[in-house]
């Protein structure tokens, strides 16, 4: 039994990608920090978990995305180093649609403006670069060659370890059941009392459920995506080296499409779209998503039509979305040591080297390296 509470420079409640990013800032700079996870590690509860995520450099016409862009990946690089591992692999960027489409055009336009290289090419060239794609006459492609893929498992695991390298303290299976604000923060959890100086929330989907008894009332609405593996038909895979990440808009630009060749099951490509269905992030299996099957397969007859006519595999991640799909990165507006990072609506695991080093500044009371009137709560 824990008699008297710890204490530590900052807690982070949430072990997905934003927090063990973040604890492994804070550690990094010298802070007592506790990282609690109510899962036993690893788990697939979350939305961090997954051999891959897509890592784009282009981000339409919001530039702000593209300068923390830039700062992630110079951040992930410097991890890779650090832990002797790769976690980035550049395979490339594709996005695809209709000419003139909107999609297409703010690409080409945030890749021309940061001078990222790329290619442009019609039906016709991307028929003899990535035979296994379809696409029709009147559509057309750009190649974002600096864009890649991120190893999703291996990158949380390595931020977990450094994390626990530089004298982090990393406690699982503690799910945090109250929370008392004050200059002083103390955390209640299923095995025991915490307190900090500065406490951040990183809590996924379940921060719709929690923040609005710490008096934050934004609306955040998670949400499941199901992830499918599909085979090819010739056995021929569709590896990193082969074919890069894709994204595109289906259905009259209402669904938005996005795959990755194969790494985690040996010749299947990964293809998911969204938007998802709503859920409860504690009842996440209570929904049919049949539609959702049958929506991918239509997309899959017709623009990969060499593969096999049922997914292999499926698997689930959970969105949290915004209004606007912007995130939330602030301080609680009465508890300046109250750090709130939610809402990455899905494109955050790419951003989750600078997302955590905005939010340790924030709980540290340093000024972020970058401006974050996007990404506070009173926009709502």
């Amino acid at each position: 039994m824990q008699s008297e509470p710890r204490f530590y420079d900052v807690i982070v409640v949430g072990a997905g990608i934003e927090g063990s990013s973040t604890a492994y800032s804070l550690a990094k700079n010298g802070k007592r920090t506790l990282l609690l996870e109510q899962y036993a590690l690893p788990h697939s509860n979350g939305s961090s978990h997954g051999k891959s995520r897509a890592a784009e450099r282009a981000f339409g016409n919001r530039d702000i995305y593209v300068h923390m862009t830039n700062e992630s990946f110079k951040l992930i690089e410097e991890l890779e180093e650090e832990c002797g591992e790769q976690l980035f692999i550049n395979c490339g960027w594709l996005t695809f649609g209709e000419k003139g489409d909107a999609l297409v055009s703010q690409t080409e336009q945030s890749l021309k403006r940061y001078k990222f290289p790329y290619n442009k090419f019609d039906a016709e060239e991307q028929r003899k670069m990535y035979p296994n794609l379809s696409l029709p006459n009147n559509f057309e492609c750009l190649l974002d060659r600096s864009g890649g893929v991120l190893k999703a498992d291996k990158m949380l695991k390595v931020y977990q370890d450094q994390f626990v390298h530089y004298g982090g303290v990393l406690l699982d299976g503690e799910q945090m059941v109250d929370l008392h604000l004050g200059s002083t923060v103390s955390v209640d959890t299923n095995n025991g009392v915490y307190k900090s100086r500065a406490v951040v929330l990183t809590l996924g989907p379940w921060a719709a459920r929690f923040l609005p008894k710490i008096g934050i009332n934004v609306p955040l609405q998670p949400v499941k995506i199901n992830v499918y593996y599909w085979k090819e038909r010739n056995g021929h895979a569709l590896t990193t080296e082969t074919f890069p990440a894709f994204f595109t808009k289906c259905d009259g630009g209402n669904t938005t499409v996005g795959g990755m060749p194969s790494i985690k099951y040996p010749g299947l490509l990964k293809i998911c779209l969204s938007p998802g269905t709503c859920i409860d992030p504690d009842s996440k299996d209570e929904v049919d998503y049949k539609g959702m099957l049958e929506k991918m397969k239509r997309f899959t007859t017709t623009h990969f039509p060499s593969l096999e006519e049922e997914p292999r595999n499926m698997e689930t991640c959970y969105y949290t979305n915004t209004q606007d799909g912007d995130y939330i990165l602030d301080v609680h507006p009465d508890w300046k040591n109250v750090v709130i990072g939610a809402g990455f609506s899905g494109h955050g695991f790419k951003l989750s080297p600078v997302i955590g080093k905005i939010l340790g500044q924030l709980a540290t009371e340093q000024t972020p390296f970058c401006d974050l009137s996007s990404f506070q709560i009173n926009r709502f």
